[in-house]
């Protein structure tokens, strides 16, 4: 069965509802934002701690301490409650942007960055489960939809945001500005979210725990082969990804005897979550994956300074937010998902394989049309994987489950991003010395690139069209395997809303 009966919400007011998820999208704000908000301050950073060579890594031990803690998190409020896990996350991730703040050396800003990190994970699941619990089904498409709009403010703000406070404040205030929020959003959820207690004895699965943050932290790590090892194919890169495939075994092996696991391996006896969890990955590779070669592609193909490349994104980020905000709204009133999940594969499929036949001096609108249509196709099923899973789930399981498919998300971006790497390095590789009057293609900052002869210029921005072909291509084939799982979905139908005085008094009892 896809659809499951699910409890009454958590809150029966309204206006209640909507303050809750008014603080739990300011918590998702600073999560989401402290990782945008650190790139632009990073050189201020290494210039007052030196150690150049480690500098990957405070973006990186975040990004490992948060992708290891999700499925925890997710599981650990199934078994204590959503309310008080939540509040520890957001605890845990304050402390450790004061820590942040306060460092005195690089090792002690990369030991703070995993600290707050393994708050980040929990705030990012938590705050989709707790969802779970205060609207129903058909309602919470709607409103996931508007967390989109929370992720493309933080990509868009957080950049100029940490640029702007580093030259006024100091590299330290991006980090000591998240307390203040941190207190006022505990403060919210301590006195306004109602503690709803599991029927069930918590029993911890301290050894799934581990090996599940194990094997993520080995894909993570391995995905980063070629900065942190210098290739993916190092011996100390395929040291890791033999340790994470060792570590992935024994965690199937656990969790099948586990009397309360981490991801319930019963869950994937049904076909709708694997099938959501491939989508997922699908997603993370080229929504979140892409972002970084998009920028890269616009300023070595089109001549465009950074600036400008930085509005063709507003028609990326213009597109998501259109469409999530239409699928969510569409979602809630008809109750299907199948649909968007097809026409968001459809949408990206098509614009990922015209782009790999772009050349330098095609049109910048017919660039922005493409990047548009992509971000139509991200928006579309931006919320399908976790309203799908959550539906597909059992109440007991629904934070288990959203951990799962949030986590996928991460590891498909991570993995997508090494493989684009790659690709662009071993093409690039090939082309050696060339180009009369370009020593290292790669060296080449758009401001060079502007200096060079036009002759010069155009040959260094086919070399660049001619790498970012199977690029391309390689995201349009990710896309049509996403295309192809969308269609393989059941054409579930969410449940609708409960008669409505069973619900009030059902949640009258819940508070």
């Amino acid at each position: 069965m896809d659809m499951q009966t699910t409890p009454a919400p958590l809150v029966a007011d309204h206006r209640r509802r909507l303050i809750l998820f008014f603080f739990l999208m300011t918590a998702m704000f600073m999560a989401t934002l402290d990782n945008q908000i650190v790139s632009t301050a990073l050189p201020t950073i290494v210039g007052e701690f030196g150690h150049l060579e480690r500098f990957g890594w405070i973006g990186s031990a975040y990004l490992l301490a948060l992708s290891a803690s999700m499925p925890v998190y997710g599981k650990l409020g199934d078994l204590f409650g959503r309310k008080y896990v939540m509040m520890t996350a957001i605890a845990i991730f304050t402390v450790g942007s004061a820590v942040c703040g306060l460092a005195i050396s690089m090792n002690t800003l990369i030991a703070a960055r995993v600290l707050q990190g393994l708050g980040g994970g929990g705030i990012l699941v938590s705050i989709f489960s707790v969802n779970a619990d205060l609207f129903e089904p058909r309602e919470r498409a709607r409103y996931q939809s508007y967390s989109s709009l929370v992720l493309m403010a933080s990509g868009a703000i957080g950049p100029v945001l940490g640029g702007t406070m580093s030259d006024l404040f100091g590299w330290r205030s991006i980090f000591l500005v998240n307390l203040p929020i941190g207190f006022i959003v505990l403060a919210g959820l301590a006195f306004m979210l109602p503690y709803r207690k599991p029927a069930r004895k918590p029993k911890i699965d301290y050894a799934g725990a581990l090996l599940l943050a194990l094997t993520t932290t080995s894909i993570v790590l391995a995905a980063d082969g070629t900065e942190l090892f210098g290739s993916l194919l190092s011996p100390q890169c395929l040291g890791i990804t033999a340790f994470g495939a060792l570590c992935a075994l024994a965690w199937v092996f656990v969790e099948r005897r586990a009397p309360e696991p981490i991801v319930p391996m019963t869950l994937f006896r049904n076909p709708t979550f694997g099938l959501l969890l491939i989508s997922s990955v699908t997603s993370g590779a080229v929504a979140i994956g892409m972002v970084n070669y998009f920028a890269l592609f616009l300023q070595t193909t089109t001549g465009l300074s950074p600036s400008m490349a930085g509005l063709l994104f507003i028609l990326l980020t213009g597109g998501i937010v259109c469409g999530s905000l239409s699928a969510g709204r569409l979602i809630s009133m008809k109750g299907r998902y199948k649909p968007f999940a097809i026409a968001s594969a459809a949408c990206s499929t098509i614009a990922f394989a015209t782009l790999a036949h772009v050349h330098a001096g095609t049109p910048i609108v017919f660039i922005g049309a493409l990047m548009l249509l992509h971000g139509i196709g991200i928006g579309l099923a931006q919320q399908v994987p976790v309203i799908g899973v959550q539906n597909a789930a059992a109440s007991r399981d629904v934070g288990a489950a959203t951990g799962a498919v949030t986590l996928s998300r991460m590891g498909g971006a991570s993995i997508a991003i090494s493989i684009y790497g790659a690709i662009i390095a071993a093409k690039l590789g090939n082309i050696g010395v060339s180009i009369p009057g370009v020593a290292n293609i790669e060296e080449l900052t758009p401001k060079m690139m502007a200096a060079l002869p036009d002759a010069t210029r155009e040959s260094v921005a086919n070399t660049y069209a001619s790498a970012f072909s199977p690029l391309f291509m390689t995201a349009a084939a990710i896309c049509f395997l996403g295309l192809l799982t969308a269609i393989s979905l059941k054409n579930v139908q969410l449940p609708g809303a409960a008669k409505k005085l069973d619900s009030q008094a059902a949640a009258h009892a819940a508070e």
